[in-house]
């Protein structure tokens, strides 16, 4: 592997292996999920300081080809984006960032109303109960990656429908500005077609499959405070669960 670089080329180093990894990548030597050996082997064989190996491994990342998890390592993409909503309570948008994926997000409505009957009994809330309902779409640079509906429980959350929510993630705003600390979900995942609304915000046709994803996120006390409706575009996002046994 060493000998894939050189100190006499123009090029830096971190550059030279950055090109030399994206070569395997591309070129199928390492598919999609292929873990890489850990950094200090991986440093050895090349012949460089970890230091060196990192920009290199911070240039891939930043283009999408790889992906690190604390605590796993670093691995291949499948070429499409990859959350691991499946795996750990973290919002997609929180998921996607954490990746070094730009995502720019777009409130279409943010507003109170009083509870839909169902919302109302999977949060636990008295009759009467308001709510945020927070409509947005999760763009990059492939176009639209999913639509969301949540409903907060504005009792617990007295202003919440003026947080600009282009710039602020609603778990953060939970745990930073009302003091509800994030600790507990239910995720339901299956396969529906996009209904009319769901196809126009994803930019794909009605009846196109997409990964449908119902949530329900409890706080330290097992308090339901949160309750979503995701539809993701499954053409451009793959979730990903890395398991251990």
């Amino acid at each position: 592997m060493a000998a894939r670089i050189s100190r006499d080329a123009p090029e830096p180093l971190h550059v030279q292996i950055a090109a030399s990894f994206r070569e395997d990548i591309l070129g199928g030597r390492w598919p999609a999920h292929y873990k890489l050996p850990p950094e200090p082997a991986l440093a050895e064989q090349l012949g460089v300081s970890r230091g060196t190996l990192r920009k290199a491994l911070a240039v891939l990342i930043e283009e999408g080809l790889l992906v690190q998890t604390r605590g796993r390592g670093t691995f291949v993409t499948a070429g499409v984006l990859e959350p691991r909503i499946a795996q750990r309570l973290h919002s997609l948008s929180e998921d996607f960032r954490a990746q070094g994926y730009a995502l720019d997000v777009q409130v279409v409505s943010a507003r109170l109303e009083g509870l839909q009957m169902a919302v109302q009994a999977l949060l636990g809330a008295p009759p009467g109960t308001p709510g945020l309902r927070l409509v947005r779409v999760f763009r990059g640079a492939q176009g639209p990656l999913a639509y969301l509906v949540n409903w907060v429980r504005a009792d617990l959350c007295p202003g919440i429908e003026d947080v600009d929510f282009e710039r602020n993630s609603l778990f953060d705003v939970l745990e930073k500005s009302y003091g509800l600390p994030v600790t507990e979900g239910r995720r339901t995942f299956s396969a529906a077609p996009a209904r009319e609304d769901v196809a126009e915000a994803l930019e794909v046709p009605t009846g196109t499959p997409v990964l449908y994803l119902e949530q329900v996120t409890y706080t330290r006390d097992g308090q339901a405070v949160e309750y979503s409706d995701v539809w993701i575009n499954s053409t451009a996002v793959k979730v990903t669960s890395l398991l251990t046994r």
